[in-house]
């Protein structure tokens, strides 16, 4: 876990309400919880158990970051267009930054794992000159 802490995601219904979520940020994503119902804030109350996922690997980038009355409001884009609206409070770091880092590390491993494998399994395209006499 990256971080754990309180998010508002905007509602993709007719009113688009703000609706506050708890958000687990991995090396493989955001994980969102819903709050249930009235009472603290505290881990574990009234968070539903089901959790929504956005995994880095279907993420694009994290943008349109404006700062209004002391929140901070982002877009995280998805891989098919899919925008989803998310806001802050600006005290502390800043969510939208922890996001788009752990997306950017995300991506770097997945071109250095890719970059690997096609080294390791590339078949040599021909002489490499070293046996050849001059």
């Amino acid at each position: 876990v990256i971080r754990d802490g309180l998010l508002e995601k905007r509602s993709s219904g007719l009113l688009q309400l703000w609706k506050k979520k708890r958000c687990v940020l991995t090396e493989e994503g955001l994980r969102l919880l819903s709050y249930k119902g009235r009472g603290s804030d505290a881990p574990g109350s009234a968070w539903s158990a089901r959790a929504k996922e956005l995994r880095f690997e279907r993420m694009e980038t994290v943008e349109c970051v404006e700062y209004k009355r002391e929140m901070v409001y982002f877009t995280v884009v998805m891989a098919k267009g899919k925008e989803i609206d998310f806001r802050c409070a600006q005290d502390g770091t800043l969510w939208n930054a922890e996001i788009a880092l752990a997306l950017v590390r995300y991506k770097n491993q997945q071109a250095l794992r890719t970059g690997r494998t096609r080294h390791l399994y590339t078949a040599p395209l021909g002489s490499t000159g070293e046996d050849e006499v001059l």
